[in-house]
């Protein structure tokens, strides 16, 4: 099992070694990477038939120079040895369909389960390459949407807060007077308190400190439709944290629906058709509470991986080592 890397300059230094004979001795004669039997196609697609499970998570990442893998895993192995089932240049369904496709039929077949966003390629891969599996919208890019939104709110706000003071600043200029900006209660100016109040919309009201429930106070009292946003965010956030069945979240859900449909905001507008297109996949997450956590595990670890290697060079050997490690 190959493992992270000790860099070869602290070999180098210690034991006076060439640190870069080193490296290329390894990787040409002790690592095995010379008759890797998945060497020739190894940059364009990898396969791992024996660590297909029930479970499975799909998602993309980036391994160098920006460029995308769509990589499937199984949960079972929670990020360890045996994660990785497939890993596939680019995310094109196609490109993916065609790679998936050589394992045996019986395999694919076997997945019960598997989480992914909400790209329309993710879908069509897991459609057509296991036909018996529940599709599971992960719950966190269902809350993200809405968090989005609201910061969406919040921004606009604070662009009309930045060009009011601008005004205000030219107008006293012209009149010779010295301006002096409008300050809150608590000291932030409207433009300042906008800015401010970012982090604390992303938490429960019980989570906030003293200072964020005062500015969430005057944020709320000043401009009630980011109240009436959080409102709702905070509305969907509850409906995935209580532990409902499918069919009582499918009657909190669409009353939330209503709810947006009725506040008429132009920022949740896209949540809105996202939800109505997603419906029962997202309401999947109910069934087995699963989410695509796994995934976004894993690809941290392969951040800190290629962070460990101050980047990637060789995209076949990084993925030859990663393949030792996860698969």
């Amino acid at each position: 099992m190959d493992t992270l890397p000790i860099p070869a300059q602290t070999l180098e230094k210690y034991y006076h070694i060439n640190g870069s004979q080193l490296e290329r001795h390894y990787k040409e004669h002790l690592s095995g990477y010379c008759t890797w039997d998945q060497k020739g196609h190894a940059d364009r697609w990898l396969l791992f038939p024996h660590n297909m499970g029930t479970r499975l998570s799909i998602d993309e990442t980036c391994l160098s120079d920006g460029e995308l893998y769509t990589i499937i895993t199984n949960k079972a192995a929670k990020g360890k040895k045996g994660a990785i089932v497939a890993i596939v240049e680019g995310t094109e369904s196609e490109k993916v369909i065609e790679v998936l496709e050589r394992m045996p039929p019986e395999l694919l077949k076997q997945v019960e389960e598997v989480t992914l966003d909400m790209a329309d390629s993710m879908r069509k891969i897991v459609r057509r390459c296991f036909p018996k599996a529940i599709r599971v919208i992960d719950r966190f890019h269902v809350q993200k949407l809405a968090h989005d939104a609201l910061q969406e709110m919040r921004i606009a706000h604070r662009w009309d807060a930045i060009n009011q003071e601008t005004e205000a600043k030219e107008q006293a200029k012209l009149s010779n007077i010295k301006y002096i900006p409008e300050l809150l209660e608590n000291g932030d100016s409207r433009k300042q308190l906008l800015a401010r109040s970012r982090y604390l919309l992303f938490k429960s009201a019980d989570k906030w400190t003293e200072k964020q429930k005062q500015r969430a106070k005057l944020l709320f009292e000043l401009y009630p439709d980011i109240q009436r946003g959080y409102s709702l965010t905070h509305s969907l956030r509850m409906i995935f944290s209580k532990n409902t069945i499918k069919d009582a979240a499918r009657l909190s859900l669409a009353r939330w629906y209503n709810q947006v449909a009725e506040a008429e905001f132009k920022s949740f507008n896209t949540i809105a058709a996202t939800v109505y297109e997603h419906y029962n996949e997202i309401l999947n997450f109910f069934i087995n509470r699963s989410t695509n956590a796994s995934a976004e595990s894993f690809n941290a670890k392969i951040k800190a991986f290629r962070a460990s290697l101050r980047g990637v060079t060789d995209i076949k050997f990084f993925l030859f080592r990663l393949s030792n490690i996860y698969a």
